[in-house]
């Protein structure tokens, strides 16, 4: 019986990271695009990346095959 290899979603892989602790990070969005208006600290926000946690997290590294 011929082992069937686990297929990784692209759009997942280039938006989140699996951490080697397994936390899955997140490039905020509105990143590069009317910052003018923006506030200072709004803009620092998005530059740190954000966690996901819950059932959500767990969906996204079953298609990342890291679950």
């Amino acid at each position: 019986m011929q082992k069937v290899k686990k297929k990784v979603r692209g759009s997942v892989s280039k938006r989140f990271k699996v951490t080697k602790t397994g936390k899955v990070m997140f490039a905020h969005q509105y990143g590069s695009h009317k910052k003018l208006h923006k506030s200072k600290s709004r803009i620092r926000r998005g530059k740190e990346p954000g966690q996901l946690k819950g059932a959500f997290a767990k969906k996204i590294k079953q298609m990342l095959g890291a679950a």
